[in-house]
């Protein structure tokens, strides 16, 4: 590769995306200089705006631009229904693939000790607020069919049996060990409407 230490820097900077590698890296910082150099502005420009500007929903904690996400600020969705999911791309996948009218809580992980990723890291504290509110009469589990995903629904499940909340978990249409944004959407719709006490 050059010797020239700023597309050493680009490299390194595109590595951080995940499944990207440096082979893969410097493909694309060849393509962005070679070929695409407004394409390249571009998406400079759009990473700065949504870094600065993208934070959390105060409510479901989603990302979001304004202070409550769009789905949370709907007056047209069901109150009694919460989804807890991972991360914010899970709340996009059920969206798009499933008739689901509730609200979100989003979890940003899950529970992982050897990682250090304790409760209070994925806001438990926020989601047990929600329902000591009284609204929420079922809470879908929709975390990850992983070991850790397991035993974060299994926590949050005995968080609401304490609030007397009917607790369900989605359907293990969902292969174990997968991950929810890669599931395509019949299989996930599937799962959905297949979901079952907890």
């Amino acid at each position: 590769m050059s010797d020239t230490s700023l597309l050493n820097d680009l490299v390194d900077a595109l590595k951080c995306l995940p499944g990207v590698g440096s082979r893969t890296a410097q493909r694309m910082a060849f393509n962005l200089l070679e070929h695409n150099r407004d394409a390249g502005l571009k998406l400079a420009d759009a990473m700065q705006q949504a870094i600065n500007k993208i934070g959390h929903c105060s409510r479901c904690r989603t990302l979001t631009e304004h202070e409550t996400c769009r789905i949370c600020a709907s007056q047209s969705r069901n109150l009694e229904v919460l989804c807890v999911v991972e991360n914010p791309s899970d709340v996009l996948a059920i969206e798009q693939s499933t008739a689901y009218k509730g609200y979100y809580f989003v979890l940003m992980g899950k529970l992982s000790p050897l990682d250090g990723i304790g409760p209070e890291d994925l806001g438990l504290d926020k989601l047990e607020e929600r329902l000591t509110e009284g609204e929420v009469q079922e809470l879908i589990l929709a975390t990850n069919p992983t070991v850790e995903g397991e035993v974060t629904a299994h926590y949050i499940s005995e968080i609401a049996e304490k609030h007397q909340v009917k607790t369900t978990r989605i359907a293990h249409g969902v292969p174990v060990g997968g991950e929810l944004d890669y599931v395509d959407s019949s299989t996930l719709s599937h799962a959905f409407d297949g979901r079952r006490d907890y």
